[in-house]
């Protein structure tokens, strides 16, 4: 027996949530499959509550900058309060109750279960078929990657999920991957009071990023007391005794707990692919602009490979929404995505960076401002590290890339993000009026160093 509805919603992450509101909002008949929680991982393990724990983080660094700004401080952080409130407010005890009666209430039929194509537009979930009249949204998103280390997985290591949990903070850390998710809760846990040594295999953590941003970051991350080995090669990982012991490059190091912050991988394994003529063992959905994968089939999110952002899932959604419903609006445009790493300094990014431009065969101009030489970086000294870079294709005369790190570098990006996208001219960009004092009127003293 099948169930016939307009569309059905496998996967219900922030995009996929927003497409099967949006649809059921529109009149369709929906129904939302998840065996998990509804929301994603960003709500409840990724970007809400690890921003807590930055943000907090980030006070007890303030705190500690006060006897060189304004006077005498002693900053005694406690964890706790950072933990019960990811618990009370973040996550809601990891209860999606909230997130399935919002669904619900938009006209939503939500089930829960493992669901898997079985054929065009036909979804099946623990028996129970679904055939989808308009056709099936695929947003399954990523697990956490488990590196093929010698012994990790016989050991108690942590991911995110386990780390945004954690009730206390251990007394030392590894963090096996230096990309934003491990550098963000390295610094979070380091500032907190645990001894924090950072493993990256590549030449350099933040490696997708300008080199500067690796530079600085590791910069300040060694000023903080935490250790920093790039290029690394880790032979085997043990825990005895209640020690986590790592083997790298003839050095055994130890900690108390060890966090594994090595990517993702995504969750296209068992949907069921081969049955819609698609390859079941790919890494990514391939997708058009229109976010089809096949007739009848759309996916977005993590698994088309666009970038592991949450703004990359909701941007996406929007785009399968209006192709469902027969609306115009534009393809898929990737040139001008953003992305944000919050440490301290942050590390707001968008476009393509000096070496990416440079592989494309662009003629490139670069401009650089720093932040601690601008009047706000001056103003607010301590912390004040980071800086503006810019590149130019210089033969159309516009950006095509740009790197805000400092603080409020996210913000910053903003404006930088627009030019990028909008192609703004950089003759355009040199002669509007930046607000004073303030951190974005850096974008002058780059751009006055593209000349």
């Amino acid at each position: 027996m099948s169930n016939d509805v307009d569309v059905v919603v496998l996967g219900l992450g922030p995009g996929g949530e927003s497409v099967a509101t949006q649809l059921a909002q529109a009149g369709l008949k929906v129904v939302g499959v998840d065996q998990r929680l509804v929301g994603g991982e960003c709500p409840y393990f990724g970007c809400i509550p690890t921003k807590m724990m930055v943000r907090a983080a980030d006070l007890v660094a303030e705190g500690r900058r006060v006897p060189g700004i304004a006077g005498d401080s002693v900053v005694t952080p406690s964890w706790k309060p950072v933990a019960e409130r990811i618990s009370s407010e973040a996550t809601a005890d990891w209860d999606d109750t909230v997130a399935v009666e919002r669904l619900e209430k938009a006209g939503v039929e939500f089930v829960r279960g493992h669901g898997r194509l079985v054929g065009d537009r036909t979804v099946e979930v623990d028996g129970q078929a679904y055939v989808a009249g308009r056709g099936v949204v695929l947003n399954t998103g990523t697990e956490p990657a488990v590196p093929p280390i010698d012994g990790l997985v016989d050991t108690p290591y942590w991911t995110n999920r386990d780390a945004v949990r954690a009730e206390d903070v251990p007394d030392s850390m590894i963090v096996v991957g230096g990309g934003a998710i491990g550098a963000e809760m390295a610094q979070a846990f380091s500032r907190f009071g645990a001894r924090v040594t950072v493993l990256e295999v590549a030449d350099r953590i933040l490696a997708p990023e300008e080199p500067e941003v690796s530079a600085l970051v590791t910069d300040i991350f060694e000023a903080e007391g935490m250790e920093v080995l790039a290029g690394v090669t880790i032979g085997s990982i043990a825990h005895q005794e209640g020690r986590f012991q790592v083997e790298l490059d003839g050095r055994l190091i130890e900690s108390e707990q060890l966090l594994v912050a090595a990517g993702r991988r995504t969750n296209l394994a068992g949907l069921g692919l081969d049955t819609v003529g698609l390859d079941p063992e790919a890494r990514f959905a391939e997708v058009d602009g229109r976010m089809r994968a096949a007739e009848g089939l759309w996916a977005i999110g993590d698994i088309t490979g666009k970038g592991g952002f949450t703004h990359i899932s909701m941007y996406q959604a929007g785009i399968a929404v209006r192709d469902i419903l027969g609306q115009d609006g534009p393809p898929a445009d990737y040139r001008a995505t953003p992305r944000v790493t919050f440490t301290d300094p942050e590390i707001g990014a968008v476009g393509r960076t000096e070496a990416q431009a440079r592989a494309a065969g662009l003629r490139v101009r670069v401009g650089t401002g720093q932040v601690p030489s601008s009047s706000r970086g001056w103003i607010h000294k301590a912390g004040n590290e980071g800086f503006i870079k810019l590149v130019e294709d210089a033969d159309r005369g516009v950006l095509v890339g740009a790197t805000s790190a400092g603080p409020a570098g996210g913000e910053v990006l903003s404006a930088l993000a627009v030019a990028v996208h909008a192609e703004v001219p950089v003759v355009t960009l040199r002669h509007m009026i930046y607000a004073y004092p303030t951190f974005h009127r850096g974008i002058e003293d780059a751009l006055r160093d593209l000349s």
